[in-house]
């Protein structure tokens, strides 16, 4: 019996959740608190397999340095997204892999486009980039406060009801030439219900370990609920296309969580049949001499030792 392919044998931790556009998209019709059919115990262990296959890709990857894995997390506070990363990536060689996390843009990024400063840390051929929250931001908390919008410093004339419309159309045409480029995008949307980040909040409060990422901002943005969840659907429903789908990640438990994002990872990596670089003939000739040197070398040395 012929062996299956890694896309399908994780196939139910990730068709379900991906997003291409080829169909409506409504948020409330995907479940925060899904599981796939799995309890914990059993997702830790495809957790497990997959960081191995993860690292086993990731120095193909490197080695062969042709493509580059952009990986997008966002999420609303305390959906899970630095805790996956760590999880995800545990074991992965730091060499070919960088986190860039974006917050409020600095006066310095402000003076130039919303897709600059994410343009300044893509990753280069054979790395793995991961952005912690993205150029999505500008398409979501500015039209939650659209009073930032007056210090993006953006000509008073360009602002109109079609912006959003447009940055729409700019990002999709970007990540189109990012992949035409060689650059594999994987984005996600880490879903989780207004209940559980009530609870994640309360857990920050009591542990000693956690109450630093807590911060007031994330209570009054808490209000907002409504607001980000009808702005992420419209970014999910107009920028899922089939080179940069979206997945939009059940993520009321972590750990499954985890597994959606990490099946999809490695699945995406395997399609791209990624090989060590062979050497040509000329090298391999050289390389035989190089050998015989070196042994030779190990022989006199052994030679002179003895009495």
């Amino acid at each position: 019996m012929a062996k299956k392919s890694l896309s399908t044998e994780l196939d139910a931790f990730i068709s379900p959740f991906r997003i291409d556009g080829s169909s409506k998209f409504h948020l409330q019709s995907h479940k925060t608190n899904a599981k796939g059919g799995l309890d914990k115990e059993a997702g830790e262990k495809i957790l497990d397999a997959n960081r191995k296959r993860l690292a086993e890709f990731q120095e193909k990857l490197f080695a062969q340095d042709r493509w580059s894995v952009l990986v997008i997390l966002q999420g609303l506070d305390a959906a899970g997204k630095d805790s996956a990363i760590k999880a995800i990536f545990e074991g992965i060689n730091p060499q070919g892999c960088e986190v860039t996390s974006f917050k409020q843009p600095t006066n310095h990024e402000l003076e130039h486009d919303f897709m600059w400063r994410c343009v300044a840390s893509l990753p280069k051929r054979g790395d793995i980039g991961i952005f912690n929250r993205s150029y999505y931001e500008d398409c979501l908390v500015t039209r939650v406060h659209p009073e930032l919008i007056r210090h993006a410093k953006i000509p008073p004339k360009l602002v109109t009801k079609n912006m959003w419309r447009e940055r729409f159309e700019d990002i999709i045409a970007f990540e189109r030439y990012l992949s035409r480029n060689g650059t594999m995008i994987l984005k996600f949307f880490l879903n989780i219900s207004k209940e559980e980040q009530r609870k994640r909040f309360l857990d920050r409060l009591e542990e000693p370990g956690k109450i630093w990422k807590f911060s007031m901002n994330d209570v009054t943005e808490r209000a907002r609920w409504g607001r980000y969840q009808a702005v992420y659907q419209d970014i999910v429903r107009h920028t899922s296309t089939k080179v940069a789908p979206w997945h939009v990640v059940p993520s009321d438990h972590k750990w499954f969580a985890r597994v959606v994002i990490g099946s999809t990872i490695v699945a995406a990596l395997d399609r791209l049949d990624l090989r060590f670089p062979r050497a040509d003939k000329a090298s391999l000739e050289e390389f035989a001499k190089v050998r015989k040197a070196l042994e030779q070398e190990d022989a006199g040395t052994r030679k002179k030792k003895q009495p």
